[in-house]
């Protein structure tokens, strides 16, 4: 039996058709479970999450959150591809510092990067590594929306709750 799982999500909501694409030609047992994301905070992360909840509505942003990424990259052995943010992600870690203000002063490193193939339920051969080169993936998106996701018996994710980041 599968826990219940929880996280805070940053849905792809523009310039995803390539990397939807990739995702349930190549991975798509991840494809139905979860729609492209980038995963902002994990479950272990988000306890008490009405905490968070506070933290993430006191949030004024005037402009989306913005990040830049790098070509995909291999991973787990070869067998899974993600697209990483750059180098440079400060602003992904502030983000996250201040969504677990009060929980975590000092919140671990979390590489932010977008899933096409999960090594759980996907392999990346050669084959399929030289066919996602070749696609024109998106090298900046904007996020203006986090999702509060939930897992029940390892199923499809659902959005619990949304907050917008901008106009508030």
């Amino acid at each position: 039996m599968y826990p219940t799982r929880r996280q805070l999500t940053l849905f792809i909501a523009e310039h995803n058709k390539a990397i939807e694409h990739i995702r349930a030609q190549f991975n798509p047992i991840q494809h139905n479970l979860i729609a492209a994301h980038l995963t902002l905070c994990r479950e272990d992360e988000i306890e008490p999450v009405e905490k968070v909840i506070e933290n993430i509505k006191s949030i004024t942003r005037a402009e989306p959150l913005w990040l830049e990424f790098g070509p995909p990259e291999r991973f787990e052995n070869g067998k899974g591809v993600f697209i990483p943010v750059k180098k440079s992600h400060t602003a992904f870690s502030e983000f996250r510092k201040t969504i677990l203000k009060g929980l975590n002063e000092h919140p671990r490193e979390h590489l932010p990067h977008i899933t096409l193939m999960h090594p759980r339920n996907s392999t990346c051969t050669d084959t399929i590594w030289e066919h996602i080169q070749k696609q024109e993936l998106p090298t900046e998106l904007r996020f203006d929306t986090i999702s509060l996701i939930e897992q029940r018996n390892g199923g499809r994710w659902a959005v619990i709750e949304q907050f917008s980041l901008v106009g508030k």
